[in-house]
């Protein structure tokens, strides 16, 4: 009976000459030619703002988030504290809205005297190194939760709401946002915020792509 396997000499050949494991053998190697680093560099930290209370009260638990509470601004200024204390580089700003300053156009979004805008200035005048994203959407301002205006049937329409998101980020960025980030899904939004921004005199406001924050699990 004839042996079919293969020879050694058949299986080297056919083997690889890529071998990676070569690099993650020894720990030298592994530290040479890793890709990535993981450092506080590279975080962005997710904070949740209300109106509601005083800094003297407890923060309010996220029934879906365990761990994660809503803030006041002024409890913001000690989360902000202990970023920079810990060289985080930026706060991703997300408001929680009193419901009855909720309209079906989410004009709320465009007041500079807004959630956003005070939460802001009050982390930048105390910490004005330490970066702040906010998102440019009109969801968490709009009484139907819609990202922007709906007509009669219900349908989202996209030019007026584009309109609106420029405005808002216009408000963002006089309140000291460095970060725009628009989350809606409007065709069109990110020239024309870009557009804005800069005949507003704010050309070095940063626009972050929200494929880029999906990509980095951040909200994993």
């Amino acid at each position: 009976m004839n042996d079919s396997s293969p020879t050694q000499r058949q299986i080297d050949a056919a083997f690889p000459a890529t071998r990676m494991r070569r690099n993650r053998r020894a720990d030298f190697s592994r530290r040479l030619t890793q890709e990535h680093h993981l450092r506080a560099d590279d975080m962005i930290y997710p904070v949740f703002v209300h109106d509601g209370g005083t800094g003297r009260s407890a923060p309010v638990p996220v029934p879906s988030m365990p761990g994660v509470h809503r803030h006041t601004i002024d409890q913001l200024l000690g989360v902000a504290e202990r970023c920079s204390g810990l060289r985080i580089p930026v706060m991703a700003i997300f408001p929680v809205i009193e419901p009855g300053l909720k309209t079906p156009d989410g004009g709320i979004a465009t007041d500079p005297e807004g959630l956003v805008p005070r939460t802001v200035q009050a982390i930048k005048a105390r910490f004005p190194d330490l970066g702040i994203l906010a998102d440019v959407a009109l969801d968490p301002f709009t009484s139907h939760g819609q990202d922007g205006v709906i007509d009669a049937d219900g349908y989202v329409l996209n030019d007026e709401t584009v309109e609106i998101l420029r405005r808002q980020a216009i408000v963002q960025a006089q309140a000291g946002v460095d970060i725009v980030a628009p989350s809606d899904m409007m065709d069109g939004r990110v020239r024309a915020i870009r557009e804005a921004l800069d005949a507003a005199s704010y050309p070095d406001t940063v626009l972050v792509s929200y494929a880029a924050k999906y990509a980095s699990s951040f909200y994993g």
